[in-house]
């Protein structure tokens, strides 16, 4: 299969996981209509899929067509050491934002929702904080963008994905 295949396989997956469903309950939910085989080879890679079905899985997730096709490979940023590569954005855990209880972690949880709102974006577990965002949240936050991210950091808010 092509790599796009792997792509689209990879991002079927992702979603199906942070919806918490299993191949199986996929499965049943659908009534039969996604075998746990298929939907697992749709997720190596292995099986082509018709937009019509992408379509229908979309419908069975609850989100967005497009959000089951590969995201841009340059919407995450790399820390390491502290340092922030800040050309592409910050990947957000939106699970963990919401569990952090202090007056930035709050504030950030603000803006991540409108952002989420503004890009229909309906995964409810990550949110990319693109670049231009990341500057602004850092100056409203008074730090630099490095400091920013290795805040983001220090709270456990960067996703792992």
């Amino acid at each position: 299969m092509s790599a796009i295949g792997e792509q689209v396989g990879d991002r079927l997956r992702a979603i199906r996981r942070q919806k918490g469903m299993s191949l199986h309950e996929v499965e049943a939910r659908s009534g039969q209509e996604f075998k746990a085989s298929v939907l697992s080879a749709y997720e190596r890679g292995e099986r082509a899929l018709s937009v019509s079905r992408l379509v229908r899985l979309a419908e069975l997730y609850d989100v967005p067509p497009d959000q089951l096709l590969p995201r841009d490979p340059g919407a995450e940023v790399d820390i390491t050491d502290g340092t922030m590569a800040y050309d592409s954005g910050f990947t957000i855990d939106l699970v963990a934002l919401s569990a952090v209880h202090e007056p930035d972690a709050e504030a950030l949880g603000r803006y991540a929702a409108r952002i989420q709102l503004q890009r229909q974006d309906f995964n409810g577990r990550f949110l990319t904080i693109r670049r231009d965002d990341l500057r602004v949240l850092a100056a409203v936050f008074g730090h630099g963008t490095d400091e920013f991210g290795a805040r983001l950091e220090s709270l456990g808010l960067r996703a792992r994905v």
